[in-house]
This record gives structure tokens, sequence and C-alpha cells, in this order.
């Protein structure tokens, strides 16, 4: 009995440990795209400089990760060449200063609602360039269920009270460079047997991030924040706003860590809902049935999509236990066959 109770205190734990940190980082990664929301927005706070932004928390995110790597050591830095950084880390911390300028601008013409609906394009951008990249194989299937997100979204966006096509491009922009990047990493990092947490992919790609999203700056924001007051910045809300980013890093190497990339994805589906909600409920963003209608049947997309990998890699993982479990016999085998020789040579002395 006290085994039993043992155990499933155990296991109540592990349950209410996982369920904390989807929770966690639910609640960070609402407060990001609410506090970018707020910041960015001209009905707001009206600092519409997403590269700035942008700039700003790459700067904090990368100071952190240097004290947490080089001064505090309490990260153990990843064994990296100069040519594996430069033909690796580059290309990476390029599409993902593209990824994030062109998001945090989609605040500024689109509703939280809204994005969030677009989203829903990820795992289709994912797949196309996987397919591009020869990384994943083309499943007519797959490509099926990618088709009927791509609908669902499209629904979305024709019933979107304050549809702004500039807006859209810029959130597809930065969809597609996203999924590249994730492509990218798999190709260019994991292939090669490097993995990145977030402490040291931010150590590694945040100041390459910075570097990139200077050129823009010079050229788009520099001289209008020359000519106006915007240039002082208030450091409580733009810290606050650094912090939760830099916050917002930790919990996913929580997250994924400590439970799955399931779990996220099913997490992610959950905030996206609630976003919807307080999108609709507290900034007062018109949400129509047909935008509701139209994402949820793009959600049915993606968890089914989400369904597809999680059986695939429960069958390639059954597939890798049983090859393990083959050799293991054959092993065994070997051995008693060797040991069965030596044994009658021993009797036939």
């Amino acid at each position: 009995m006290g085994k039993g109770g043992a155990l499933s205190e155990g296991v109540v734990k592990k349950v209410l440990l996982s369920y904390a940190y989807v929770a966690i980082w639910i609640f960070l990664s609402f407060t990001v795209i609410v506090y970018n929301k707020y910041i960015l927005d001209r009905k707001m706070y009206n600092w519409p400089f997403p590269i700035s932004l942008t700039m700003i928390h790459m700067a904090f995110c990368s100071s952190i990760a240097y004290l947490l790597v080089r001064v505090f050591k309490l990260v153990e830095p990843v064994s990296m060449s100069r040519e594996l950084y430069f033909q690796s880390v580059v290309p990476i911390g390029l599409l993902y200063s593209l990824s994030l300028w062109f998001s945090n601008s989609a605040y500024i013409y689109l509703s939280v609602s809204f994005i969030q609906m677009l989203k829903a394009l990820m795992p289709v951008a994912v797949y196309s360039i996987g397919v591009l990249f020869k990384k994943d194989a083309f499943k007519s299937e797959t490509m099926l269920n990618m088709v009927s997100i791509s609908i669902g979204v499209a629904i979305a966006a024709y019933g979107e009270a304050k549809f702004d096509s500039w807006g859209v491009m810029l959130q597809l922009l930065a969809v597609a460079f996203e999924a590249t990047r994730l492509v990218l990493i798999q190709i260019l990092l994991n292939a090669k047997g490097i993995s990145l947490n977030p402490i040291t992919s931010l150590y590694y790609v945040a100041p390459c991030c910075f570097a990139f999203l200077c050129v823009p700056w010079v050229i788009v924001e520099y001289p209008l924040l020359r000519d106006t007051s915007s240039f002082h910045l208030d450091f409580a809300i733009f810290g606050t706003n650094s912090l939760c980013a830099f916050a917002l890093n930790l919990a996913v190497f929580l997250l994924v860590g400590k439970t799955s990339a399931l779990t996220m994805n099913v997490a992610g589906v959950v905030k996206d809902w609630l976003l919807i909600a307080f999108s609709w409920s507290v900034i007062k963003d018109t949400v129509t049935p047909i935008n509701l209608f139209g994402y949820g049947l793009a959600f049915l997309g993606v968890a089914y999509y989400n369904h597809s990998k999680l059986q695939g890699l429960k069958a390639a993982e059954a597939q890798k236990k049983a090859q393990q479990a083959d050799e293991e016999a054959g092993r065994l085998l070997e051995e008693r066959e060797t040991d069965g020789s030596g044994r009658k040579s021993e009797t036939q002395n």
C-alpha cells in the first residue's frame, strides 16, 4: 500500500509540475504578445518602431545570456568553430531577425486575434519548406491537410473586419522566415549534433540578430527617432517588456525539456484561443463568426497534423526499441554460442 501510495503521489506531482510549466509558458507568451501590441499600436502606447523594439529585446537577451555563460558560468557554451558559426548560426540569425522584425511590425496594422489566426499557417510553411529542402518526404495526405489549414485561414481572413493587406503580408513573411529558420536549424545544427538550449541559442544568435537589424534601423527608424522625442525610452516599460521576452525563452526550455514539444503545441492552441478571447473582450477587437469558423477549420487541421506527427514519433520510437531488442538478443545468442563452443572444446580435451 505504501509503495502504491508513493507511486501515486509521484505521478500526481509530475502531472502538477507539467501543468505548472504549461501555465507559466502560456502566461509569458500571452504577456509578451499583448505587451508588444500595447507598445507598438498607435491607439495604445503609440511607439510604432518594431525594429527598435526587436533590437532592445536582442540587446537585453544578449547581455543576460553573456552573463550567464561567460561571467557566472551557469550554462556551458557549445563548442563551435568560427567557420561553423558563419555557415550555420549567421544564416539562422538573419532569418530570426527578419521573422521578429516583420512579426512585430504586423502588430501595428492587425488585431492580436487575427495575427494568431494567421500563425496557424506555420505547419503549412514548415512542411512546404521541409519538402523543398528535402528534409520531409512529400505525402499526398499531409499536403491535403495543409490545404485544409490554408483554406481555414483564408476564410478567417475573408471574415476579418479590419483587414489590412500590408499587415497580412508582413505576418505571412514573418511565418515564412520563421519556418525557414526552423528547417535550417535541423539541417545546419541538429544534423551536425549541435543542440542549443534557449540560453546558448540567445548567446550565439541574439548578437547576430542585433547586428543584422542595425542596417534597416539606420535607414528606416533612426531618422524618425532622431527627429522626435521617441528616442527617450521609458525604462520601466521597455525593461519589463524585455525581461518578459527573456523569461519566455526560459519557459520554452522548461516546457519542452520537462514535458515534450507536443505539449507545447497543445498549449499553443490553448494560448491562441485565450488571446482571441482577450482581444475580443478586453482590447475590443472585432471577431466575426466567419473569423471563428475559418480559424476553427484551420485549428482542426493543425490538431490532425500534430496527431499525425505524434503517431509517427511513436512508430519510430517503437521501431528503434524493437531494433535495440533484436540487437541485444543477437548479442546474447552469440555469447551463448561462444560459451557453448568453449565448453565443448574443454569436454573434448
